[in-house]
């Protein structure tokens, strides 16, 4: 900091002028007193004349007190600001700041980070770099300040605003964000009409987030304006960007994050070592890794390093490829041993220095006894010589530490199931299984070209089926390359069995199964029941508490089990506290729980793992919830679930859990037995987050329908019951099949009065209302959500009778009751403000702006949909955000603010047809287009109804006139744009 400088102060420009000292805001005075301390500013601690400023402060016509008055203001600013910081300079004023204290300074320094950074490569850090200066706006800079200095200050800084988000934004682009991008191009291209690079941006995010006929539509749009405005045609860049869009130009895609840093490595003849594969493939970055840290050896460092990873991942194939390829730069010698790690009985390392010590030149005769001295002299022979030393498929550290050239010069290779996290100074390398594209590579060089790329598909379901376990692959491709009578689709189809995949894996001495039957036998009895017991949930992974309730074993304890099957390779840690199988090692382990474990102890693991997720999944929904009754009415639970204090917490772990709970449904669905049966539906309830925020929809709705299924042949009536009940509300809630979900809720009511269910007897009745509403149904929607309203009172639930006024209020509001729309939205509101702020709550203000939003209070809709918005967000309701963005943007169009209202639609859309892309992806759509139309770009509005129309031909669904209309295409006099 200057000496002169005060510590502490901070200065704005880039908004309204302000100075703070710490976190106090100084007084900055009147509008010309702030127009001086910000054109002191601005100079960056340079001098200004009297004359400079006053011109600065009044232009050419200042009054005959401005002298004076300049004076005075300078006098009140060195007041304000403390001694030192306003320096009078031979008849001047000069401002000195420390650095990093002006808001323009740091943003100058981000920006030329940035295109540092951008030179580089490093894009990334150049957006992240963008966005920390962009940040530093605060509204318009300089704001409210008069003068001409002032004026021409803020022109300037408005445009290098603009050249900065232009940059971002070519960086969002460059980084694969254009579906995120075309929201803010939309609202900056309205409020900037004239700037074509912006138009050029939104042409080429729109073209990348497949919307090739609104990109068109924009170019249309502009070259319209451009000859209206100025007489002119667009640029050269925007004519050809929108000439390469018209020919689909493949380099417009989006751009590719992959990469091959392959190193290109000679593969010579070995010593001792064996011979390498001629089909060696892939692996470009392990064996670039290996070479790079071998090549230490020739600094004067002994080079030492460790392969870990699963049997038949390939470590052997790799080290050898590696080794030989080093093999020049340790001239003497290169020594191999199988150290037979995973045997019966592992390699003395007596024995192996022995062998060692011979190859090495050592006469018997002068081979001591004893380890100790072996390794000594081992040591000593390797003194001064340059030596590569395979140690394959080890047991432990132990076995390889006297096995270690103590040397520079020389180094060691070794390979392990075991990952040798206690061998000092080992750079320890995890071999994970092939690509899907290695894989490919690896059987197409066995089997050959032209079988294979006449089957590609076929091809990669065989890779895919091996697990992309080079082992497995190798084997499958060698049964087909001896076997020209079948084809690829033959060997796909046999491995498509789990059943017998491990023992079609088998050719020759070369079996999956004995692979992995090795590491097994190392096993005590309990690795090994765990080994068994925890293969047996379906879903990509588990975590350690749902592990802890399958092995009915406490956290801790299983935790060391668990990390003991990681270190040897038969378990993978997927992330802090979560475990996954390979798809063959899960495979093999299952067969052993088959064969190892009795019928009640497989069902005893899959039991308490349901449990569980029922006992979590029931406190998620309490959270979320309270005062709802849907918790007493599910099934009770033997084990306690996770105890979650926050809301974020406890929807962290749905929807991280959100396969393996959705996963252990359908498992359950697949025994036909009761209690799995009756806890599956139960976990399906307490877990409607995942239908209803989209994300999770269809692996939701595949769950669904595996207990409907199962429930209705087993006569499993209440289950029955509720499965047709969430069924109903999927095929309602996710698609335009609304007879189908009708007779769903009548099946589930039906079916619920028989097993005198009263979950099912209040929720059918008010899932039949939405259906009729969506039909458009609105008397009869009125008498469903009634009886639901009775239902849900006699059963005490305040928090389904919230929920059902609400779409009460829907229904009056299609039956022009506005009054009573709005008064009974407003007592759910009530009801949820008594309960909690949540996802339900939020339901109910959306609710209300609608209701608002017919009654003309267009003010209020927006104030109740802005506030249930966050709440959505929180909730990672990702469909409801966008529907809640998709009727703000009603909101605006209805109040003439069409572009706010476009920008609204757009982020809908991105919501929206990710979560569902169904028909409320066309009602997007259709406003989208009136909001375009509204300012200006009627080209891509008519690309928007385009394609709403086309997905409401495609689903069959109402809506088709409207859009016709709007397209000039029908008459319809209720409808205007």
């Amino acid at each position: 900091m200057d000496g002169g400088t005060e510590p502490g102060l901070r200065f704005a420009l880039l908004g309204p002028v302000r100075a703070w000292h710490g976190e106090n805001l100084l007084p900055a005075g009147s509008p010309q007193q702030r127009a001086l301390l910000a054109a002191l500013l601005l100079r960056g601690g340079r001098t200004a004349t009297a004359d400079e400023l006053i011109d600065a402060l009044w232009g050419q016509e200042p009054p005959e007190s401005a002298l004076a008055a300049l004076r005075t203001y300078a006098f009140r600013l060195r007041k304000a600001l403390g001694a030192g910081v306003l320096t009078s300079v031979s008849g001047g004023y000069a401002v000195r700041t420390a650095p990093g204290s002006v808001d323009i300074a740091v943003a100058e320094q981000h920006a030329a980070e940035a295109e540092k950074a951008r030179a580089s490569g490093d894009a990334a850090r150049a957006r992240e770099l963008l966005c920390a200066a962009l940040d530093l706006w605060d509204g318009e800079p300089l704001a409210g300040l008069p003068g001409p200095y002032a004026e021409m200050q803020r022109t300037r800084l408005i445009e290098w605003r603009l050249s900065l988000l232009d940059a971002r934004l070519e960086l969002d682009l460059e980084l694969g964000g254009h579906s995120e991008a075309v929201s803010e191009l939309t609202a900056l291209s309205a409020e900037h009409p004239l700037r074509e690079r912006l138009r050029a941006l939104l042409m080429l995010a729109l073209y990348r987030s497949g919307r090739q006929a609104e990109a068109l539509g924009v170019f249309a749009d502009t070259r319209r304006l451009l000859a209206d405005e100025l007489g002119v045609d667009p640029c050269a860049e925007l004519t050809e960007l929108h000439q390469r869009i018209l020919e689909a130009d493949p380099e417009l895609a989006a751009p590719s994050s992959s990469g091959d840093s392959a190193a290109t490595i000679a593969t010579v003849r070995p010593a001792q070592l064996p011979a390498t594969v001629v089909d060696f493939t892939g692996r470009a970055a392990f064996v670039s890794e290996l070479a790079e840290e071998l090549a230490t050896a020739e600094q004067g460092v002994m080079a030492l390093s460790a392969v870990a990873g699963i049997g038949g991942v390939g470590k052997t194939t790799l080290a050898v490829h590696v080794a030989h390829a080093a093999r020049t730069a340790f001239p003497d010698g290169q020594l191999y041993v199988d150290l037979q790690g995973q045997g019966a009985r592992p390699a003395e390392p007596e024995t192996v220095l022995a062998s060692f010590l011979r190859a090495l030149g050592t006469p018997d005769s002068a081979i001591p006894d004893g380890l100790e001295d072996r390794a000594a002299l081992y040591r000593s022979v390797l003194d001064g010589r340059r030596v590569l030393a395979l140690l394959d498929n080890a047991h432990d550290a132990a076995q390889v530490r006297p096995l270690l050239p103590g040397t520079p010069g020389s180094a060691a290779l070794i390979t392990s199931r075991v990952r040798m996290v206690d061998l000092e100074g080992a750079h320890l390398v995890d071999l994970d299984v092939m690509s899907p594209e290695e894989a490919l590579q690896l059987f197409t060089k066995i089997v050959g070209t032209e079988r294979v790329m006449a089957e590609r598909q076929a091809a990669l379901d065989v890779v895919a089926a091996c697990g992309f376990l080079p082992l497995a692959i190798r084997i499958a491709a060698s049964r087909l390359a001896t076997r020209r009578t079948w084809t690829v689709s033959v060997l796909a189809r046999k491995l498509s069995d789990e059943r017998r995949r491990l023992d079609e894996l088998k050719a020759g001495d070369l079996a999956v199964k004995a692979t992995f039957e090795m590491g097994y036998g190392q096993l005590g009895p309990e690795q090994a029941r765990a080994f068994r017991l925890l293969a047996l949930p379906d879903g990509p992974d588990i975590s350690l508490n749902a592990a802890a309730a399958v092995l009915d074993m406490d956290p801790y304890e299983t935790e060391s089990l668990l990390e003991a099957l990681v270190d040897i390779s038969l378990l993978e840690s997927a992330a802090p506290a979560r475990y996954r199988y390979h798809d063959l090692l899960r495979l093999y382990a299952r067969d052993c729980a088959e064969r190892d474990e009795t019928p009640d102890d497989r069902q005893g693991a899959l039991s308490r793992v349901l449990d569980f997720y029922l006992a979590s999944a029931a406190g998620v929904y309490e959270l979320e919830n309270p005062g709802d009754r849907v918790l007493a009415h599910l099934a009770s639970t033997e084990r306690n679930g996770l105890a979650f204090t926050e809301r974020s917490e406890a929807l962290d772990w749905l929807f991280a859990e959100a396969a393996n709970l959705l996963a252990a449904v359908q498992q359950a669905a697949a025994t036909g037995c009761p209690g799995p049966l009756r806890q599956a539906i139960d976990l399906l309830f307490a877990a409607q987050d995942l239908m209803e925020s989209g994300v999770h929809l269809r692996q939701y709705e595949q769950a669904v329908r595996a207990m409907v299924e199962t429930a209705d042949d087993c006569g499993e009536t209440l289950v029955a019951g509720r499965a047709h009940l969430l069924l109903g509300r999927i095929r309602s809630w996710s698609s335009s099949h609304f007879e189908e979900a009708d007779l769903e809720a009548q099946r589930a009511q039906l079916l619920g009065l028989a097993a005198e269910d009263p979950l099912t007897c209040s929720y059918a009745p008010n899932l039949r209302g939405l259906i009729a509403k969506d039909r458009k149904r609105y008397e009869d929607a009125k008498e469903y959500y009634q009886q639901a309203l009775t239902a849900f009172r006699d059963d005490d639930n305040p928090h389904a009778t919230a929920a059902t006024l609400s779409n009460l209020s829907r229904a009056y509001v299609e039956l022009a009751d506005s009054a009573s729309a709005v008064t009974s939205a407003e007592e759910a509101v009530a009801v949820y403000r008594e309960l909690h702020k949540g996802y339900r709550h939020a339901v109910a203000l959306y609710t209300l702006g609608i209701a608002q939003t017919s009654s003309g209070q267009l003010d209020l809709a927006l104030g109740s949909l802005n506030e249930a918005l966050p709440m959505f967000r929180e909730a990672r309701q990702q469909l409801w955000e966008g529907v809640t963005l998709y009727r703000m943007a009603e909101v605006h169009l209805a109040a003439g603010h069409h572009r706010q209202a476009a920008s609204h639609a757009e982020q809908a859309l991105g919501l929206v047809s990710k979560a569902t892309g169904h028909w409320r992806t066309a009602d997007v759509l259709t406003v989208l287009g009136r909001s375009l139309h509204g300012i200006g770009q009627v080209d891509r509005a008519r690309a928007c109804w385009h394609d709403a129309l086309n997905i409401h031909k495609s689903l069959g669904t109402e809506g088709s006139d409207e859009i016709l209309h709007l397209l000039g295409e029908r008459s319809s006099p209720s409808v205007a744009v």
